[in-house]
């Protein structure tokens, strides 16, 4: 669909569709920062909030994640606007936590530079700790509505959060009360030195984008060790991996998909893609058929485990720039195959510590997404590896996650039992 991208209609479609084959919840990213060279996926797009808004007046079960930048946003505005979202949708809400990578950004938001990589990771820490305090601003019986004696709240069951921290200043409470969920689902991506430490100590769920098996194990017990080590329960760390899966009838014609799907690309706008990872480096000035370019540190600042990834790929596999920029754009992964075969590489990946879950990111939508549900789910389910229904009705309920308890809850029952 050409105006997919801002149809609601479509959105709808897939959703609805996602959520009878009782996936856990879509998820929508974002960017804060486009150029004449953007990639046509991030020229038009809708604002995500807005987008869980509608949808989740358009189904029932299924979670609603969503990315925003702590970068670019205020604490007190996201904590109201993610518990609205987790309201409206009864208790399904994810917040994919961002410190945005671009340093374009930094001019749509009146700010003279772009924060540095490990100072927007710092922020980030404070902003969480902010917005989490805020969602706890009311205890959950703290609302009595009693008609009767017209008591409305029970006043010594609100908090002020009175938040004087090294970035941000904030009094509170929130003006909205916890959703059933407790608060929405943290989400975080980060796999660089401060992104692994940030995520392990916050996160619900984790993205990550090996490529291999044995990367993601390693990245996996790297995240849970971490997580043990910050006081957390590792088991309520969910670590789930991008699956692009591409399935055919036949090996030969999952692969045959595979190059039709990278044959489709124009390498100037692969180049583009490439360059967005670099804070929207020209590549073009580059002979394409010599070696992937030296660097340096050049791009750090901004995706900074990506571009190193990228810049070892192309080292160890001696790619050039056209088959670099080519390869981020069509990436492989070990999800190519008949639905037996992307069944079997999943289950691998889920016994052997590799994944909690799966991420699925289709290199085609909508025909990609249908060929995994269609084909490749029922087999899932018939080998016992995935639901038949959901067993809850929030998002934290379905991906197994407890309810956060108030942390003034917490206080009263330690003071009652001491």
């Amino acid at each position: 669909m050409a105006d997919g991208a801002v149809n609601l209609g479509y959105y709808q479609g897939l959703t609805r569709k996602a959520e009878r084959a009782k996936l856990d919840f879509v998820f929508f990213g974002d960017g804060l920062y486009i150029s004449e060279k953007s990639h046509p996926n991030f020229l038009n797009r809708f604002e995500p909030l807005t987008l869980l808004a509608a949808l989740a007046m358009d189904t029932t079960n299924i979670g609603l994640a969503a990315t925003l930048s702590t970068t670019y946003s205020d604490p007190y505005t996201v904590a109201r606007q993610f518990s609205s979202i987790d309201h409206l949708s009864g208790g399904r809400a994810g917040w994919n936590v961002v410190t945005s990578p671009l340093e374009g950004s930094a001019a749509n938001y009146s700010k003279p530079e772009h924060p540095q990589h490990d100072l927007r990771y710092r922020m980030a820490g404070e902003f969480l700790e902010i917005t989490k305090g805020l969602w706890d601003s009311w205890e959950d019986d703290a609302f009595i509505r009693d008609k009767e004696s017209g008591v409305f709240i029970d006043p010594d069951k609100l908090h002020r959060l009175d938040h004087q921290g090294e970035f941000y200043s904030v009094q509170g409470p929130l003006n909205i009360s916890r959703s059933k969920q407790g608060r929405p689902v943290l989400i975080q991506a980060g796999s660089s030195e401060a992104g692994r430490g940030f995520a392990a100590t916050v996160a619900d769920a984790i993205f990550t984008g090996q490529a291999t098996r044995a990367d993601a194990s390693e990245f996996y017990s790297d995240i849970k060790a971490r997580a043990a080590r910050s006081g957390r329960n590792p088991e309520e760390v969910l670590i789930l991996p991008g699956c692009s899966p591409i399935v055919g009838d036949t090996p030969e014609e999952a692969e045959a998909k595979y190059q039709e799907i990278a044959n489709l690309v124009v390498v100037k706008d692969a180049l583009n893609y490439l360059g967005r990872y670099f804070n929207d480096m020209d590549f073009s000035g580059y002979d394409l058929d010599a070696p992937f370019p030296d660097l340096g540190e050049f791009g750090r600042n901004g995706w900074e485990s990506t571009t190193d990834r990228i810049k070892q790929v192309a080292k160890d596999e001696k790619l050039t720039l056209r088959e670099m920029a080519l390869r981020s754009t069509t990436p492989r992964n070990e999800f190519i195959g008949t639905p037996t075969q992307v069944a079997d590489s999943m289950q691998a990946w889920f016994e052997t510590g590799a994944a909690d879950g799966f991420m699925l990111v289709p290199s085609v939508i909508p025909q990609g997404f249908n060929d995994f549900v269609d084909h490749v789910l029922p087999i899932l389910k018939e080998r016992g590896l995935f639901r038949s229904e959901y067993e809850a009705d929030t998002l934290r309920g379905n991906l197994g996650l407890p309810k956060p308890e108030n942390r003034y809850s917490q206080r009263t029952h330690s003071q009652t039992n001491s």
